[in-house]
């Protein structure tokens, strides 16, 4: 069976996402870097992964390679059924926009619009009415703790502040799978348990969570760890 087959087959019941022996080399002047070496993973629909590993093992790769933010050099990603690794760029953004919530440590916040309007953006995107929009993001932000915050410009927020905009608008539109780039890097202690406290929610109601983090505490939320180092799966359980 060729490459282009196996991509093809239809996943196993339950399983949302595989990763085949997957490389990814970047070319950095006329050197090679070979970030991924072959990494295989299957997750199940629903799972609460974490994705830990030293600077330079391959972890902040195999995350871009899970959030359709880049592709693999070779081997195969399947995601609910669809070849991500043949995609185009414009079918990469569909499928980020559809089901993919991204949760990263550092916001690309709109810095002269509010709060609410900041929120509400993804489900602008997505064609959301106005009349549910009101009511999706206002439930997110008392969600983040920023009730008292709506109407407040992004730019007179704290930078603790700012990140729960960040994950309240990732998470506003429920995306199938939530890909968390160590979440509570930018959060004081109290916050970072409130915004963990608001994860293990979404993984009760059925979400299939994905966190990267260097963080032991962090990672203990979730029911399965995998261990990268030097772009090869280290442990997996």
């Amino acid at each position: 069976m060729s490459s282009d087959d196996l991509a093809n087959q239809p996943l196993a019941n339950g399983v949302i996402l595989s990763i085949e022996n997957v490389t990814r080399t970047y070319i950095m002047g006329d050197e090679e870097v070979h970030a991924l070496k072959g990494v295989s993973i299957t997750i199940d629909k629903g799972e609460y992964v974490a994705i830990m590993g030293p600077s330079g093992s391959g972890k902040s790769t195999l995350m871009n390679m899970i959030g359709c933010l880049d592709v693999p050099s070779t081997g195969n990603y399947i995601l609910e059924d669809q070849a991500v690794s043949s995609m185009s760029e414009d079918q990469l953004a569909e499928i980020r926009n559809e089901k993919i919530g991204f949760v990263f440590q550092t916001f690309n916040l709109v810095p002269r619009v509010s709060v609410f309007q900041n929120i509400e953006l993804p489900l602008i995107y997505k064609g959301v009415a106005k009349r549910h929009r009101r009511k999706i993001v206002d439930k997110a932000i008392e969600a983040v703790g920023l009730g008292e915050r709506a109407k407040h410009k992004s730019n007179e927020l704290s930078g603790g502040q700012r990140q729960r905009v960040a994950i309240a608008r990732a998470l506003v539109c429920e995306p199938t799978i939530i890909l968390a780039d160590e979440p509570t890097g930018n959060l004081d202690s109290s916050t970072g348990k409130e915004i963990m406290a608001l994860m293990d929610g979404l993984h009760q109601k059925g979400h299939t969570i994905i966190l990267v983090t260097h963080e032991d505490e962090i990672a203990a939320h979730a029911n399965r760890i995998i261990r990268l180092r030097d772009g090869l799966i280290e442990s997996d359980g």
